[in-house]
């Protein structure tokens, strides 16, 4: 048979996709000459023709059927164009399976259901049909045996349906091999089934709209029908028959089943009431639930319980509602008394508060619990201080302190505070500063400060927790998300107003602090009035400056550790004060106990004498300073937000007061070391300093140190005074920020050039004197007279014993200190030239022989003693000379001359000393003569 036409083509369809029975517009050319040439239509293999309905040669509409393949072409066959071809294709999507509780605009087939507990398959009814795959991906069963999985998971079950579902079991049996982004897309498909679920009967009409359009159109069109038959009869249409009989079946049944229904209706509202009682069982039960959790402290589940009967039942108006409810209201007064009970109980932890006081505020309890809890804190740490004190002084009140080692705490604070000289006996002048490692002083504390130490520690221990909670309070931590929302602005106002007493709060463990720190460290005068209350030490000694500079160390550490937590500074300000006034109170204290060492540096001179005449007291004295100011440093150091401890001009007064006082003391020792008696000089472990040449060993070795040695050596000690260690001890003073350095030099240099000044005086009129009164008698020793003696031959002996004295003095100041060689020979010069001027004075007439012989005696002592003259001293062999008859002849000056030289060559050798450099070799020549 020909065909008139051209095969039938398809160029479109729509949608392009779609799951079973969705509607389709088909189009393309030669799609048939009406519906009785469409013979054929097929979609994705599947037959669609019973539902397709031709509307032109270029549209076709039909549904989609249940197809085999997922993709496919669309073919129309026509009569006049036969089977024809398409250039587009279908996707057919698995359609999602409809639950049993699932909305549905469509009829839902019955189908098999697997039951995995009986292992085989079921027919049931839709409306107990439940989806065969809930995560969307594919099962795979029979790995692991069912038995195997019953011993792992004992009474559970891997039906989703059972209450004792295991989530893990339905894995195990079905999805054991699934990958992880498998298990990622099943929980998309989950969360996508429950959003469908969420969006409730309105999506459903979204999704049926056209079918209940079709089903709309076919009952209009039924009804239509019926009418048009019916018309033409009298008894009436159809459907106005078929209401008739309904209704008649209706009575009937309602006849038939009258006492049935009755019964039904009487079992119905007592299963109403058994599910009434069974559906508030909850209420009934609360009161001894709540009384069970909170004996085992599960507050959580009663403030939970709490709140769901409160919303349930809180405004009921039944009666039996009503005393039910009014038991649980009982139970949870007592629970709120509890819960403020151990709030405010202590010690408590933060975590405990907090979680007492969030249960609190979540039964709504009166008042506010969370500054009461912070006020109970505040007593509790207030509390703790006092007893921190009462507890050591007991301990030092006790059998230990009244018997034990600590009864005489003086004499420990001194054998265990560091000894400046202890430290000092090895060091010679010159050698670099290091301070020695000696930690003797800490074994042993003392008890203040183990009180102090104690007592901050245990301020760090609670002050932060206190502070926590302050701020927990303010920025609403402490309260859950509920009572937060429905108290905000209450407990706003509540912070602003409180926020003052809790300043109040903190100043006052700030200043309870200071004043047992003060009550235990500081004199009464300065504890600033509480001091009786808050001390009780009154007896003990006043602590060494090494163990106030570490209190002073251990309240910065407290400083820092609370300012770490944000504590604003002005309410740490009282601690600031308490350790401005330690560090001057340290100082002091420090400065004090030095001026008492150097006092007792007398005890450890040992009088050796090293090259320069100086013993190692200068270098002890200045050592024992610089330990002292060594040890301030970190006292002296001002940390961030401190001030500087002179800032007050009593403090620099006092500062500068103790700072002279320690120069003067110094110098009191070498006062009395230079007017000590003979007898109380200890020579046994003296010696010369090696380095020095052995000029004084002699005197060591037989006679011990005299009087005037002793002057020597601390006016030699006094020149190194003045040169050095006064300025550099000053220097130190200035680079550790003393005030006051001027006078402090001025009254120090001015003490030390008195002591130099009285020192030398007595070395003088020790010296001096004796020469002095021995010229006149030797002058006229054999009843010498100078108007009749013979003619001169030489000096005579008075004059060489007044030389060899003099040297004797030159010998013994040269063997201490070389500086002090011209000082004291130009004294003892002066002395003798005076004495000598006024005896020649005092001669009425010389002869001949004698003004001649008196012309040598002067120029021999005065050309001897050259190097050593001074203006008093020429002036005086002047005016001795003057008194002379002049020369009258040459040859007496010629004689003059010879007899001079003749003296000084004999004595060449004991005069050399005179000379300005005396060779060493002829020093020691002069000390054997003299020996």
């Amino acid at each position: 048979m020909s065909r008139s036409r051209q095969p039938p083509l398809v160029t479109g369809i729509s949608p392009n996709e779609g799951i079973p029975w969705t509607k389709v517009t088909i189009r393309g050319e030669n799609l048939g000459t009406g519906p009785a040439d469409l013979i054929g239509l097929t979609i994705c293999g599947h037959n669609c023709l019973l539902t397709a309905e031709w509307m032109s040669a270029s549209k076709i509409v039909c549904r989609v059927g249940q197809a085999k393949n997922d993709k496919g072409d669309i073919i129309v066959t026509t009569k006049s164009g036969g089977r024809g071809t398409s250039t587009v294709s279908f996707k057919l999507l698995r359609p999602e399976k409809i639950g049993i509780l699932d909305q549905s605009a469509v009829w839902v087939d019955e189908m098999n259901y697997y039951d995995m507990r009986t292992d085989r398959n079921k027919g049931i009814p839709p409306l107990s049909l439940r989806p065969a795959n809930p995560l969307g991906i594919e099962i795979e069963k029979g790995k692991f045996p069912q038995k195997d999985l019953e011993t792992l998971f004992p009474g559970m079950s891997a039906d989703f349906t059972s209450e004792n579902f295991s989530a893990a079991w339905y894995l195990i049996e079905n999805h054991s091999s699934a990958s992880f982004e498998q298990l990622k897309m099943a929980i998309t498909h989950l969360k996508r089934q429950a959003n469908k679920k969420s969006e409730g009967s309105l999506a459903y009409v979204k999704g049926g709209l056209s079918t209940f359009f079709e089903a709309q159109d076919a009952l209009s069109a039924i009804h239509q029908k019926l009418e048009a038959d019916g018309t033409e009869k009298v008894e009436g249409s159809m459907t106005q028959k078929l209401e008739n009989v309904l209704n008649r079946a209706s009575n009937t049944a309602d006849t038939l089943f009258q006492e049935v229904l009755g019964r039904k209706d009487k079992a119905d509202s007592t299963r109403n009431a058994l599910n009434v009682l069974q559906r508030f069982k909850f209420l009934f039960n609360l009161p001894l639930s709540i009384e069970r959790n909170i004996q085992k402290g599960d507050y959580d589940v009663v403030i939970n319980d709490y709140e769901k009967a409160k919303s349930l039942f809180g405004k009921t108006e039944v009666q039996v509602f009503k005393k039910y409810y009014a038991e649980v209201e009982t139970r949870i007064e007592a629970l709120r008394e509890l819960l403020l009970e151990k709030l405010l109980e202590t010690p408590s932890t933060l975590h405990d508060q907090k979680r007492y006081i969030r249960h609190l505020s979540d039964l709504h309890a009166p008042g506010d619990p969370a500054w009461q809890c912070i006020g109970a804190q505040h007593r509790w740490i207030l509390q703790l201080m006092h007893g921190c004190r009462e507890g050591c002084m007991r301990d030092l009140k006790g059998p230990l302190g009244l018997h034990g080692t600590s009864l005489d705490l003086d004499a420990e604070l001194r054998a265990s505070a560091p000894s400046h000289l202890g430290q000092m006996a090895s060091l010679k002048r010159g050698s670099s500063f290091q301070p020695g490692r000696d930690d003797a002083w800490r074994c042993k504390t003392p008890h203040r400060v183990a009180f102090v130490e104690k007592l901050t520690k245990l301020v760090l221990s609670q002050l932060p927790n206190f502070w926590k909670l302050w701020i927990s309070y303010v920025n609403g931590s402490l309260f859950s998300e509920t009572a937060e929302k429905s108290g905000h602005s209450e407990r706003s106002k509540n912070v602003r107003q409180r926020q003052n007493e809790f300043k109040r709060m903190i100043q006052e463990v700030m200043q309870c602090l200071a004043k047992l720190v003060r009550g235990a460290l500081l004199p009464l005068g300065a504890a600033e009035g509480g001091g009786r209350q808050h001390g009780g030490w009154e007896g003990k000694a006043e602590l060494p400056g090494q163990w106030l500079a570490h209190i002073i160390q251990t309240l910065r550490l407290t400083y820092d550790s609370l300012a770490a937590l944000e504590i604003p500074s002005d309410l740490l300000q009282t601690i600031q004060d308490l350790v401005l006034d330690l560090r001057v109170r340290c100082v002091v204290v420090t400065l004090q106990h030095t001026a008492e060492d150097i006092k007792r540096l007398a005890e450890k001179e040992d009088w050796v004498v090293d090259s320069e005449g100086l013993t190692s007291l200068p270098c002890r004295f200045e050592r024992c300073v610089l330990l002292s100011l060594q040890s301030l440093r970190g006292v002296l150091e001002c940390k961030p937000g401190e001030a500087s401890v002179f800032q007050h001009p009593k403090t620099q007064e006092e500062v500068c007061q103790l700072s002279i006082n320690i120069m003067q003391g110094f110098l009191y020792c070498l006062e009395q070391l230079s007017t000590k008696p003979d007898a109380d000089v200890d020579t046994a472990h003296l010696s010369v300093d090696v380095s020095s040449p052995d000029l004084f060993g002699s005197v060591h070795e037989d006679f011990g140190l005299t009087s005037e040695q002793r002057l020597l050596i601390v006016l030699s000690n006094c020149c190194y005074l003045e040169r050095h260690t006064f300025l550099n001890i000053a220097e130190h003073f200035e680079k550790h920020n003393f005030q006051g350095i001027e006078r402090i030099t001025q009254v120090s240099m001015a003490s030390l050039k008195d002591l130099d000044q009285r020192l030398f005086e007595s070395y003088i009129e020790l010296k001096a004197d004796p020469i002095v009164g021995s010229l006149e008698p030797g002058i006229y020793a054999g009843y010498f007279d100078w108007r009749d003696c013979l003619p001169p031959t030489g000096v005579r002996n008075y004059l060489k014993e007044a030389l060899v004295n003099i040297i004797a003095v030159h010998a013994e100041v040269f063997t201490v200190s070389r500086d002090l060689v011209p000082r004291v020979l130009s004294r003892v010069v002066e002395a003798v030239s005076e004495e000598l001027s006024r005896l020649m004075q005092c001669v009425s007439s010389f002869s001949r022989n004698g003004a001649l012989q008196a012309r040598l005696e002067i120029c021999t002592l005065r050309d001897t003693v050259a190097a050593h003259l001074t203006l008093e001293s020429r002036s005086s062999f002047k005016q001795a000379l003057e008194a002379l008859p002049q020369l009258s002849s040459g040859a007496d000056r010629k004689l003059l001359e010879e007899l001079l030289s003749r003296v000084k060559n004999g004595m060449h050798l004991q005069l050399a000393c005179f000379q300005a450099a005396p060779p060493a070799v002829k020093t020691q020549s002069l000390q054997a003569v003299l020996r």
